[in-house]
């Protein structure tokens, strides 16, 4: 299927309306038979309901796909070639996306995902694993978080790598990560975005962009989250999606771990090293995007998790006057999407603090996390020992004590 440029503004326009999202807006399609139908029926469904339902002007969708344009971009819709086949399986995939970047969504693809307030030793895990993972041609997704996702993002650069954004496309949160947007495109990767150009993410945005994670990808791989970490609703969407869940076991001493090690109990296959990825993955992707032909395996179940994940609307997010706004105007702070975790201490103390763990890691490592000095790193460890908050390993490798 190709859209015509017609078609696809009457998708944009169908999509973009208040109280339409994925799964309402295929009801619409199969009650009217196409997009321009049901935006003619619109104000009638609406008067039912005692509520204006007034779809974008065709000249606001315009404006959009113009704006989308001018930062190199384009709209993909469901059913055409570019669209990713996994993710169209998937239960409320978007009709469209907005996508900058080489087409590259349909090569077997693997998320990483994880803490954004990630240690040292979870950070140098996920450089070992996406790269690795990337030298055996799987295309990394991730979804341009601080922390775990960055990392995974940097090490598969030049094997390609997916980051799906929970804004506008002109809206990168966190905005210092604009650079590693510039070099995933430059590398030949991809950046997705199903909310609008102006659109400034939301906290109840981020697991909207998780489960277009997890549905290009026929695993997920949680490196490090916390027992309320939004990673945990990427692995249940993955679960969702008939999707294979991964997890890197942590110590037990690390809260860090506590998700990750949950995951590990309740059925997902324990991650130390590349292969026991490749191992479950290979089978599944020999059969194609077909999910129904992989092999069986047993999944987790993770009924015992927090429902905190229930209350995620995908329907109705977008205000009726939001695109009544100037799509040129300056780009407003994005709320946090640091569902678990608060925002990482800028005192280079605290940070070194932050990023050590109950695994031992290498200075050198840790001063590389922490963008810090070698010199400053090995007085900050010093301050540390006399404080009795560190324990010395070989090779230089230090570790955080409980208190």
């Amino acid at each position: 299927m190709q859209l015509t440029d017609a078609q696809r503004l009457d998708w944009l326009r169908l999509i973009r309306t208040e109280g339409v999202g994925p799964r309402t807006f295929r009801t619409l399609i199969n009650r009217f038979g196409g997009a321009a139908a049901a935006l003619e029926a619109m104000p009638d469904l609406g008067r039912r309901q005692g509520k204006r339902l007034e779809p974008p002007t065709r000249a606001q969708a315009e404006d959009e796909i113009a704006a989308l344009a001018r930062l190199g971009g384009r709209l993909i819709a469901t059913g055409e070639a570019d669209f990713p086949r996994l993710l169209q399986q998937a239960d409320a995939a978007p009709p469209l996306l907005a996508l900058r970047g080489a087409a590259i969504l349909n090569r077997p693809a693997v998320a990483l995902v994880g803490s954004r307030n990630a240690s040292t030793a979870g950070l140098a895990f996920t450089e070992r694993l996406a790269r690795g993972l990337g030298e055996a041609g799987l295309t990394v997704v991730s979804g341009l978080a601080r922390g775990i996702d960055a990392r995974a993002h940097k090490a598969s650069l030049s094997t390609g790598t997916v980051a799906v954004m929970a804004g506008g496309q002109d809206k990168i949160y966190p905005a210092n990560h604009a650079a590693l947007v510039d070099a995933i495109l430059e590398e030949g990767g991809a950046v997705l975005a199903e909310m609008p150009m102006g659109w400034v993410p939301r906290g109840r945005d981020f697991p909207r962009r998780n489960r277009i994670i997890s549905g290009l990808s026929y695993g997920t791989v949680v490196v490090e989250a916390a027992r309320r970490s939004g990673s945990l609703i990427t692995a249940r969407y993955a679960l969702e999606q008939n999707r294979e869940v991964f997890a890197v076991p942590g110590s037990p001493l690390d809260p860090r771990a506590e998700g990750t090690n949950d995951l590990i109990r309740q059925g997902a296959a324990l991650v130390s090293e590349v292969s026991h990825v490749l191992d479950v993955l290979g089978p599944i992707i020999e059969h194609g995007p077909d999910a129904d032909a992989a092999p069986a395996r047993d999944r987790p179940d993770l009924r015992e998790q927090p429902d905190f994940w229930d209350e995620i609307d995908l329907d109705g997010s977008i205000p009726q006057d939001f695109f009544a706004a100037d799509l040129g105007k300056p780009p407003e702070r994005a709320e946090s999407d640091d569902m678990d975790e608060e925002p990482g201490p800028a005192d280079e103390r605290a940070r070194i603090v932050a990023l050590l763990g109950p695994s031992p890691v290498g200075t050198d490592e840790l001063a590389r996390s922490a963008g810090i000095e070698i010199r400053v790193v090995q007085t900050v460890l010093l301050e540390l020992e006399l404080d009795g908050r560190i324990e010395r390993h070989g090779s230089g490798a230090v570790s955080l004590l409980s208190r």
